[in-house]
């Protein structure tokens, strides 16, 4: 009875994707006899037929496609073990997968990476931008996509921990003035009669704001629509145009003012996200502790 490896199932996954030995030998840098020898090798171990050779595709046969539903998982597995085994405990390497929902690239993501990279330089970074929903179903898959998220408490998937960071406060964004005296408060109401520019409708502090302004039956005039918080930044500090942005954003753009509404808008409380018992790396436990003690160097306010 043939032995099996590993490479029998790398090679069956191959040819599963590829439906064609040919270009699943190309993919693997291996001669297409020799990839259906070992496929044949695989079957006569399992003492059943893997693939369906007949048709111009070649395809998983009911057992096959049963097989390679197990093969995937177990690979998974074994990458996650090897991850687990090469995460030295003194950050000599190690790599992280960050999800963070689009408002926090604007104001938090670029200091958070700049001190990892001081203080940890080897610790290899991939970062996603994507919806909240988007960053606890990744943190869930089996495929691993996220170690890390951060976005908002609230309700979330079962199976999500939410480590609360701090309280977002949201203000009107002006163009900083000349005389740079402190703006006083601003009742909603003159939003009635002030040109917007705002996030498009996608965005969840969109949703924010709307809720916001539907609550105290303000009907803003809305000039300009974007999806893209850089430039709602740029916009607003060119024109007369105002916005409604997280104070935070404001402590790195000297050219914006944050101007208090009244009454204001509800505050939210970002958190880090992970799975629920899931193995947490080295690379992970220092991003976490570099992101609490940033976000208490910045000021910003105490999770409620």
């Amino acid at each position: 009875m043939a032995t099996l490896e590993l490479r029998h199932l790398r090679y069956l996954l191959a040819v599963a994707e590829r439906g064609n030995f040919t270009r699943a030998a190309e993919e693997l840098h291996i001669s297409q006899p020799t990839l259906s020898q070992q496929i044949k090798q695989l079957e006569r171990a399992l003492d059943v037929q893997l693939l369906d050779r007949t048709g111009r595709t070649v395809r998983l046969t009911d057992a096959g496609a049963v097989y390679v539903d197990h093969a995937q998982r177990a690979l998974r597995d074994l990458a996650a073990a090897e991850r687990a085994i090469h995460d030295v405990q003194d950050l000599s390497r190690g790599h992280l997968r960050l999800g963070v929902t689009p408002t926090f690239t604007a104001y938090l993501v670029g200091p958070l990476i700049a001190e990892l990279h001081t203080h940890h330089p080897r610790i290899g970074l991939t970062m996603t931008e994507t919806t909240q929903d988007g960053i606890e179903a990744a943190l869930l898959a089996d495929d691993l996509d996220l170690d890390l998220g951060i976005a908002f408490t609230g309700p979330h998937l079962p199976g999500i921990t939410a480590t609360p960071l701090f309280t977002e406060t949201l203000s009107l964004v002006a163009a900083t003035q000349h005389n740079r005296t402190p703006p006083e408060p601003l009742g909603v109401r003159a939003l009635q009669v002030r040109e917007l520019a705002l996030l498009s409708g996608d965005f969840a502090t969109r949703g924010h704001i709307d809720a916001y302004l539907a609550e105290h039956r303000v009907a803003p005039r809305i000039a300009v629509e974007a999806n893209s918080i850089q430039a709602l930044t740029e916009i607003v500090q060119r024109t007369t145009l105002a916005t409604v942005l997280p104070d935070a954003i404001t402590h790195d753009h000297p050219h914006l003012t944050p101007i208090p509404l009244d009454p204001p808008l509800p505050t939210r409380s970002v958190a880090l996200l992970s799975r629920e018992g899931a193995y947490r790396s080295a690379a992970g436990r220092a991003f976490a502790q570099l992101t609490h003690s940033l976000v208490r160097a910045r000021g910003y306010a105490p999770p409620s």
